[in-house]
């Protein structure tokens, strides 16, 4: 059971997350807190940790394995399946499922801004397994930015399931069966105490993980 202690917090919780907003949902929910709780705030893709950095966020929704020495990150919450996003008219929109390799054949996206280029090689990888290169030419700061162009052209961009949750109609979100699913954490800056209500967030959320697929 989630500590009924986390809801006597006399403050917001100001969590972060990457795209969908429906992966913060999910955390929250599991720790026990409602919505009224929390301060949710999608943070800057072209800069994800300075918020974190700077004291404006109090803890992140991070997927994949961080590797910033002043950050902490909690156990594995759960793992996300991974997806492609395409126009309704791609050349593979009608499929229930695709490859990497398949993947390889058009044009996706390269890191935004000062996003940490490790993080972004596990989201779009350079190779296939079978060493084809993933041509990773567009550029763009925001989610709303990339889906506008791949609604426009042939690109796609390898993601997650949840940015389903924010596509348009003209967008498909197809799953990827041969990538494997990303975990995801909560992520929070080394350099300083945390409030107690948040501590005891993050001990919710973790008390509670399932380590199961979202999707």
């Amino acid at each position: 059971m989630p500590d009924p202690t986390i809801h006597s917090a006399d403050s917001l919780i100001r969590l972060g997350y990457p795209s969908s907003p429906q992966s913060a949902h999910d955390v929250l929910t599991s720790a026990g807190l409602s919505e009224d709780q929390a301060a949710l705030v999608p943070y800057d893709l072209a800069d994800p940790f300075s918020a974190l950095r700077s004291g404006e966020l109090d803890v992140l929704v991070v997927k994949f394995a961080l590797r910033e020495a002043d950050l902490v990150t909690s156990k594995v919450l759960h793992f996300e399946s991974r997806a492609a996003v395409v126009s309704s008219s791609h050349p593979l929109a009608d499929r229930d499922t695709v490859s990497v390799e398949e993947v390889a054949d058009y044009d996706a996206f390269g890191r935004p801004g000062a996003f940490p280029e490790y993080l972004w090689d596990e989201m779009v990888p350079r190779r296939t397994p079978q060493g084809r290169e993933i041509r990773r030419r567009h550029r763009v700061n925001t989610i709303p930015e990339m889906m506008a162009l791949v609604v426009n052209s042939d690109a796609l961009h390898l993601s997650v399931a949840s940015v389903a949750d924010m596509a348009p109609p003209a967008i498909r979100i197809i799953p990827i069966h041969d990538l494997p699913p990303t975990p995801v954490r909560l992520a929070w800056y080394r350099g300083s105490e945390l409030p107690a209500r948040v501590a005891r967030f993050i001990a919710a959320a973790e008390a509670a993980s399932s380590v199961a697929h979202r999707r």
